[in-house]
């Protein structure tokens, strides 16, 4: 990549990383003293970023994957530190000032459960802040992942097989959160549909890491078969005039006020 283009690179993310903090902040009442949860952080990147808007505070980031809090651990601070949890052992009373999470919890299925334990987890006048995916995320990857499984060749790997996301849509997310309560409480859309530069790309994203979750429930034998029946299908139902591809992406934003 030419220096040049690196430098604008790097510019466009740090105005965009100002920018998501500023937001981040000005939402939450951010003073720089406030103890906060990251839940399931990854690598530790957006964890490390939340620990830099609380000098003063702490930040907790809890992952079920140890290889990712290995990764995590490399970013820890003063105020930031990582451990291997899962979300659905959540059991701390009045410790967060802050419960946050980004682009996980789709992975959760029983949310009535997870708030009751976040409102929990928060003290009086803490806020959560969810984002994560929602009702017709990812349609294209969906119905055609549905029509593989249910093909004669390969139906009999998923008799047993669960769904691994929960996308709900905003009302039904509004209902969830209604049922606690907190003094205020936002739930609301968001559209950023992803577009590919080429098949290859769209590859890339299929196999990591949309395939993950399916793979495991096939034969190893028929593995190559499945794939490549998905490829193709992706490949034909998203491709555009102009030879890029898309997918839908669809978020769900929570805010609530304990």
């Amino acid at each position: 990549m030419p220096r040049d283009l690196e430098v604008k690179k790097h510019v466009t993310f740090s105005t965009q990383h100002k920018d998501w903090e500023k937001r981040l902040r000005d939402e939450l009442s951010i003073w720089g003293d406030e103890r906060i949860l990251d839940l399931g952080c990854g690598d530790g990147v957006l964890t490390a970023r939340l620990a830099a808007l609380v000098p003063r505070g702490s930040v907790l980031g809890i992952d079920a994957s140890r290889r990712m809090i290995e990764t995590a651990r490399t970013h820890q601070t003063h105020n930031l530190s990582f451990a291997v949890r899962d979300i659905n052992d959540l059991d701390d009373e009045n410790a967060y000032d802050v419960v946050f999470s980004n682009a996980t919890l789709h992975w959760i299925h029983h949310h009535h459960a997870l708030i009751e334990r976040v409102y929990r987890a928060l003290a009086p006048g803490g806020a959560l802040r969810f984002t994560f995916g929602g009702e017709g995320n990812c349609v294209h990857f969906h119905k055609i992942v549905r029509e593989a499984m249910a093909r004669p060749e390969f139906a009999r790997h998923f008799v047993s097989f669960t769904w691994p996301w929960f996308m709900p849509s905003v009302e039904s997310y509004l209902g969830f959160i209604s049922e606690h309560e907190f003094q205020e409480a936002r739930v609301w859309g968001e559209s950023a549909d992803r577009y590919f530069a080429n098949e290859e790309v769209l590859k890339a994203w299929v196999d990591q890491p949309s395939l993950v979750p399916f793979m495991g429930s096939v034969d190893p034998a028929d593995r190559p078969q499945f794939r490549d029946y998905v490829l193709r299908r992706m490949i034909e139902d998203t491709r555009q005039p102009d030879g890029r591809h898309i997918e839908t992406i669809r978020r769900i934003n929570v805010f609530a006020r304990k």
